[in-house]
C-alpha cells in the first residue's frame, strides 16, 4: 500500500471553524471545485451546523464530499468508519494530496502505523481519521478516542449496520453502544443502498431520531437500464455481441462465479484487453488488475461482486451481469459505477428463471430452518463447549453447522469465549432470524419483479428507495421505455394466439377490473392456448403498450406475507376492449449475433 503521512502539512493543532455561509470559499480553495453538486450545499449546510443527518445518495453522486467539506469547516478531527480497506486508502491518498491531513487504522496496517496514527489524533494533528468498525472491539480503543472527542462522526456504508441491508456486517452494531462516548458530535450517516426500512433500522441502530433524512438523487438520466431474458448457454455470446461496439468500453462485466469469471476474461481477452478479477485471486494480481482498469489498460473486467467498491473509474461505459443479483440494492450500487462522467451509459441484465432457483438454493443454504438453529441452541449451555462437541450433540454435518451457528451468533442465541468455545445466548434469537429469513426471500422477490417488471426501469428503481417525488417520470432510455434502441432485447409482433389472449385479458378487466394477475391466467387460458410463460409475455405486451396497468398487492397467510400483482385497465385498454383491438408486440428472442472474429488482444493478468 502507498506511504500516506500528514506529517509534511503546514498545519499544526486544531483547523479554525469556518462559518456556514463560508463553504463555497472552502469547496473552492480547498477541493478545487467550482460549484456543489445536486444536493450536496443542503447537507453540508445541516452537517457544519451541528446537525444529524441520514443521507441516501447513488454511488457517484459525491457523498463523500458531504462529510469532508463540513469536517473541515467545523475545525477539529472528523472521524469516519468505513468497512471498506480499500475505498479507505484511496480516500487518504486523495485528501493528503490536498494538503489535508488524514490517517487510517484497519488490519492492513501495522500496529506501529496504527500507534503512530492514534498519537496524531490525541495531539490534534489529523483532520481526518479513518477506521475499520471491527475496532470498536478493541479494548480500551473507544476510550482512547473519547479522550479527545471528534467534531463530526461519518459513517460509510452505513446500510451495513442494519439487518435489513443487503450488506450486513454485525461488527457495525457495535456502533451504537459505542457512539455515545464520542458525543457530541453530530453524526452523518452515508449510504447509497438504503430502502425505507433499512433506512428507519440505521436511525433506531444509531439513536439519531432527530437526523434530518435526505433521500436524493436516485435517477440516473444519462443510465439506460436493459434487461433481457436469455439462457445461460447463450450469455457469452450476448456479452461478447454488446461489448463488440468501441463506444460501449470500458465496460465491467460481473458473473455469479470464479469459474465463470475465468472463463468469460479469457473469451473476451481475445478480442479486447480483458481480465478477471475475484476474491479467490492473490491480493496483488487484484490490484494490479484493479490498478490497470483504472488506467485505461485494461477495456474489460469480468468480476464476481468483490470488485467495484471504491471504484472512481468515471467514463465506464456499460455495466453487464450475467446473473440475476441477490437483491435491488446491490445492482443499483454496481449498475451505478457506469456513468460518472455524466455520458450516455447502459446497464444490462441478463437472466432466467434458472437464476431465481439457483439463489432459492444458496438461500436454503445460507439460511438454514430455524430448527436446525434450535438444535445447536438446545445444546448449548451456560459451560464453555467446543464446538465439535456441540455438533456432534445437535447431530449435524459440519458444514451445515458452521452456517447455522454463525446465524445464531449473529442472532444473539450463541456465544463464542475463547479460541473455539461457546455458550448459549439469548432466547430471543429465534423471533429476530426468522425476520431475516423473510427479509432475504422477500428481497429475492424484489428483484425478480424488477427483471419482469413492465414499466420503466429507472422509475422502478427510484421508487424502490423511497424516492416518491421523483418516481413517476419514465426515463425515456430503458429496454421498456425505447425498445428500439436495445442492444439485445428484441420485439416482434403477436401472433393469432397472442392476440386472441391479449383481447380475452381485455374483455375479463372490463367485466371485473384489478383481477389477480394468476387469476386471470385461468380466466383466459383455460384450453391451454398459451402456457403461463406466454401469458405473461402477452400481459407484458398490453402494459407497455399502456392498455394495462399493474399494482403490488400482497395478503398474510400462516404468518407470511404473499405478494401478487393486480391487472387494471387503462383509458387506452378500455377503448381496445371494445373496438376488439388486440395488437400488441411481444419479447422475441434476443440478439445474439456473433460479432466478427478479429486479431487476438492482448490480455492483462
Amino acid at each position: 500500500m502507498p506511504t500516506m503521512s500528514a506529517s509534511s502539512a503546514t498545519v499544526h493543532g486544531p483547523r479554525s471553524p469556518t462559518p456556514v455561509e463560508q463553504l463555497g470559499s472552502l469547496l473552492r480553495e480547498t477541493f478545487g471545485f467550482d460549484r456543489f453538486r445536486p444536493y450536496q450545499a443542503e447537507v453540508c449546510r445541516l452537517v457544519t451546523a451541528g446537525n444529524d443527518v441520514l443521507l441516501v445518495m447513488p454511488t457517484g453522486a459525491g457523498k463523500s464530499l458531504c462529510y469532508q467539506l463540513p469536517g473541515l469547516a467545523r475545525g477539529g478531527t472528523t472521524l469516519v468508519l468505513s468497512p471498506l480497506i480499500a475505498l479507505m486508502e484511496d480516500q487518504v491518498a486523495a485528501l493528503c494530496a490536498r494538503g489535508i491531513r488524514a490517517e487510517r487504522i484497519h488490519s492492513g496496517r501495522a500496529r506501529l502505523d496504527a500507534r503512530a496514527a492514534c498519537r496524531k489524533y490525541l495531539d490534534g494533528d489529523l483532520d481526518f481519521l479513518f477506521i475499520a468498525p471491527e475496532r470498536l472491539s478493541v479494548p480500551r480503543f473507544p476510550e482512547m478516542l473519547a479522550k479527545r472527542k471528534p467534531v463530526l462522526i461519518a459513517i460509510d456504508e452505513a446500510h451495513c449496520i442494519s439487518q435489513w441491508g443487503h450488506d450486513f456486517r454485525p461488527d457495525y452494531r457495535l456502533l451504537g453502544e459505542r457512539l455515545p462516548l464520542l458525543r457530541p458530535a453530530p453524526v452523518i450517516a452515508l449510504t447509497a443502498t438504503a430502502t425505507p426500512r433499512v433506512q428507519e433500522d440505521i436511525v433506531a441502530q444509531l439513536e439519531i431520531p432527530d437526523s434530518q433524512r435526505l433521500i436524493h438523487g436516485f435517477r440516473r438520466d444519462e443510465l439506460a437500464v436493459e434487461i433481457a431474458e436469455l439462457r445461460r448457454a447463450d450469455r457469452a455470446v450476448a456479452v461478447e455481441a454488446a461489448l463488440d461496439e468501441p463506444s460501449h468500453r470500458p465496460a465491467i462485466v460481473y458473473a455469479p462465479t470464479r469459474k465463470e469469471t475465468e472463463a468469460l476474461a479469457e473469451r473476451l481477452g481475445e478480442r479486447f484487453p480483458t481480465a478477471p478479477y475475484h476474491a479467490g485471486m492473490p491480493n496483488k494480481m487484484r490490484d494490479r488488475v484493479q490498478a490497470a482498469f483504472q488506467r485505461g489498460d485494461l477495456e474489460v473486467v469480468v468480476a464476481t461482486i468483490a470488485f467495484g467498491m471504491g471504484i472512481d473509474k468515471r467514463n465506464i461505459r456499460t455495466v453487464i451481469h450475467t446473473a440475476l443479483p441477490g437483491s435491488v440494492e446491490s445492482y443499483y450500487q454496481e449498475i451505478g459505477r457506469a456513468g460518472r462522467d455524466g455520458e450516455p451509459a447502459r446497464a444490462v441484465l441478463l437472466w432466467d428463471w434458472a437464476d431465481r432457483r439457483l439463489h432459492e438454493l444458496f438461500f436454503e443454504t445460507g439460511y438454514p430452518e430455524p430448527t436446525v438453529l434450535r438444535r445447536i441452541f438446545d445444546a448449548l449451555g451456560e459451560r464453555p463447549r467446543r464446538a465439535a462437541e456441540v455438533r456432534g450433540a445437535a447431530r449435524l454435518d459440519e458444514a451445515t453447522f458452521e452456517r447455522a451457528l454463525e446465524q445464531l451468533r449473529i442472532h444473539g442465541g450463541g456465544r463464542k469465549v475463547g479460541e473455539d468455545d461457546w455458550v448459549r445466548g439469548k432466547d430471543g434469537w429465534r423471533d429476530a432470524y426468522t425476520a431475516q429469513r423473510r427479509h432475504k426471500q422477500a428481497q429475492l422477490e424484489e428483484v425478480t419483479a424488477l427483471a419482469t417488471g413492465t414499466t420503466c426501469r429507472m422509475c422502478a428503481l427510484v421508487r424502490h428507495f423511497g424516492d416518491r417525488d421523483d418516481a413517476e417520470r419514465r426515463c425515456g432510455r430503458c429496454d421498456l421505455c425505447a425498445p428500439a434502441e436495445a442492444w439485445i432485447r428484441r420485439f416482434r409482433a403477436a401472433t393469432d394466439s397472442e392476440r386472441t389472449v391479449a383481447l380475452r385479458i381485455l374483455g375479463a378487466l372490463a367485466e371485473r377490473d384489478g383481477q389477480g394477475t394468476a387469476q386471470l391466467f385461468k380466466v383466459t387460458c383455460p384450453d391451454h392456448r398459451l402456457d403461463r410463460r406466454g401469458y405473461e409475455r402477452v400481459l407484458d405486451g398490453l402494459v407497455r403498450a399502456d392498455r394495462v396497468r399493474l399494482e403490488d398487492d400482497a395478503f398474510s397467510k400462516d404468518g407470511r406475507t404473499i405478494r401478487f400483482r393486480r391487472a387494471f385497465l387503462t383509458d387506452a385498454g378500455w377503448i381496445a376492449s371494445t373496438a376488439g383491438d388486440g395488437d400488441i408486440e411481444i419479447a422475441a428472442e434476443p440478439r445474439l449475433t456473433p460479432p466478427r472474429r478479429a486479431p487476438a488482444a492482448r490480455s492483462t493478468r
